[in-house]
């Protein structure tokens, strides 16, 4: 796996998207999405318009405490701000396509006591990742950025 080698690294896989919900809004898809070794489902709403997807895209995704790579803490600019200022402030965005901030807010222990699924908005738009204890433990009630491309 290709790596985005951060400090701020909480989490990274490769996802193929199965399935899309029927639409209920304009600009939003919920898209369902497992983990190239199966053991992830993930479940994503996401702005079309910026980041359309269809069945059977492959999609890099990772979440992050910082966009800076040696994973300081974000200054008070915001991560559109950073990019304006230059291409001398290179950050894990420059890396993606399409970028969120939101929070990791609430876990849930699955009953066979193996997996948990974690839960993460952004603005409304919402993230669920569910799957072994031992790929999501980085995880945890925080701020975090979503990135992701298409491979």
């Amino acid at each position: 796996m290709s790596g985005i080698a951060s400090d701020a690294q909480l989490f990274e896989d490769h996802f193929r998207v199965e399935r899309l919900s029927d639409p209920k809004y304009d600009r939003v898809d919920r898209i369902y999405c497992k983990s190239d070794d199966k053991s992830i489902d993930m479940s994503l709403d996401i702005n079309k318009e910026l980041f359309p997807c269809k069945i059977d895209d492959d999609l890099h995704v990772a979440l992050a405490t910082s966009l800076n790579y040696d994973g300081s803490k974000d200054d008070e600019r915001g991560w559109r701000d950073v990019a304006k200022a230059g291409a001398s402030d290179s950050t894990l965005a420059d890396m993606f396509d399409y970028v969120c901030y939101g929070k990791i807010y609430k876990f849930e222990d699955a009953e066979d006591g193996q997996t948990i699924k974690a839960y993460i908005s952004f603005g409304g738009l919402l993230m669920s990742l569910e799957g072994p204890y031992k790929k999501l433990t980085p995880l945890r009630v925080d701020y975090v950025y979503l990135l992701a491309r298409k491979r």
